[in-house]
């Protein structure tokens, strides 16, 4: 049995006053300091943790995402505790890093909920990390496990009353995507499309369904990565199998490529050697990954990341109030700007945001209280209203997906991540553009 002190990190003390402001590696200035001391006091409430934040090569490119999501889970703690705590009590987050290894989440909620004894729980980065802390522990110990990043089928599958998911469901995530490709005129409509797939409970559902789109409106399939039905995780990430299933691709000769990624990495692995063999298709989206802000930029280029598509539930000019507030603030504290944010920050915060409401509401944290309470009531949040059916899905989003692009901005000297599907988006319309 590992020794779980070496892989556990521990905030020294609750996220909370000027503590918040070292857990969130900040400085204190510009801050109010006075306001800060004056924060909630007692006993605090403990929040239960794991993410991939480091590790070998199985945690791969989640880590990004892990280190992401962490950062919602800390903005989300410093703001609750910046105004009162919760219930009047600090919130303290205990922090695991699983290293990606699925094994290691199931242990670490394990470890959380009956060693430290955790009042909540929010669940690690992906639906793959989500169904192995879920199904084997939160579910069996009935835990509220509140997710930002698990839509896929897998999660639901749980039939789980205390997991609640609040971001959009993987296997619609890319139907607007689908429709407008297949409503465009047969003299601009591509004739053939490639599938290159991570073999994910991510990122396989909404590929599929859009091929079968695709197909169904006479595009040819030039190309598809073999999946082993079955088997799931990281079977194919490593970097000879990604050049492998990009120099399909490109033999393929395909006008539009959809591909299934889970993380940054992945896509940057295949446009990279898109660019090496001068491949350059009409349109391309992928599953994961454009969304990340700033991480996707640095890894592929600004000028490189103009056109490529991906399904987002938010951005940083999401027409919310309670986003806008969740920007500003991030902004104050990491810096960067509004399009650079990680979508995995926001989604984090709205779970915790998730728990933060069933908490208020019924005064304490009763595990089965906040269930039925949270299946019975729509929360406000940064990504918009939550509200769940019994599977955890998000009622609220099952008709909300919206695809995203970079465009480049005013000038050409930058990119904008910005909604362009479907219909006009909220702050004006944008025609998507091809990649090349």
């Amino acid at each position: 049995m590992r020794r779980p002190s070496a892989r556990t990190f521990r905030l020294a003390a609750t996220i909370a006053a000027s503590a918040a402001v070292a857990a969130c590696g900040l400085s204190s200035a510009g801050n109010n300091t006075n306001a800060l001391l004056a924060g909630p006091s007692g006993q605090p409430i403990t929040v239960g943790i794991s993410e991939p934040l480091s590790g070998p090569a199985q945690a791969q490119g989640f880590e990004a995402d892990g280190q992401a999501c962490l950062k919602g889970y800390r903005l989300w703690a410093s703001d609750v505790n910046s105004h009162g705590g919760l219930l009047g009590r600090p919130v303290k987050l205990i922090v695991m890093n699983d290293e990606g290894w699925i094994r290691s989440t199931t242990y670490d909620y394990n470890w959380l909920i009956k060693h430290d004894h955790v009042d909540l729980t929010l669940a690690p980065f992906s639906s793959l990390l989500t169904a192995a802390a879920a199904g084997p522990v939160t579910k069996r110990l009935h835990y509220a496990l509140a997710a930002g990043q698990a839509g896929a089928p897998n999660v639901y599958l749980l039939n789980d009353h205390y997991m609640f998911s609040t971001n959009v469901p993987v296997a619609i995530q890319m139907v607007p995507f689908a429709k407008w490709v297949t409503s465009l005129p047969p003299s601009e409509r591509p004739t053939s499309a490639a599938y290159p797939i991570v073999n994910n409970p991510f990122s396989v559902p909404p590929v599929q369904a859009t091929q079968k789109t695709f197909q169904k409106a006479g595009i040819k399939t030039a190309y598809r990565s073999p999946v082993i039905k079955g088997q799931i995780g990281y079977v194919n990430l490593s970097p000879s199998a990604l050049k492998k299933d990009a120099n399909a691709v490109v033999d393929s000769g395909a006008q539009v490529v959809v591909l299934g990624s889970v993380d940054v990495p992945t896509v940057a692995a295949f446009m990279n050697q898109f660019a090496a063999r001068n491949y350059h298709p009409k349109i391309f989206i992928a599953a994961a990954g454009p969304d990340q802000g700033q991480a996707f930029l640095n890894q592929v280029g600004t000028n490189s990341a103009i056109g490529a598509m991906v399904p987002n539930g938010w951005y940083g000019g999401f027409p919310n109030a309670l986003s806008h507030i969740m920007v500003q603030d991030y902004i104050a504290k990491y810096g960067g700007t509004a399009s650079e944010i990680n979508a995995d920050v926001a989604e984090s915060y709205s779970a915790g945001e998730t728990l933060q409401a069933a908490v208020e509401a019924t005064g304490g944290t009763v595990q089965p209280t906040l269930a039925t309470w949270l299946h019975s009531h729509t929360i406000q949040t940064v990504i918009g209203p939550v509200a769940f059916s019994s599977d955890g899905a998000n009622t609220q989003t099952k008709t909300s997906a919206t695809i995203f692009q970079w465009q480049p901005t005013a000038g050409g000297t930058g990119a904008r991540f910005v909604q362009v599907l479907p219909g006009p988006p909220a702050l004006g319309a944008v025609d998507p553009l091809p990649v090349r």
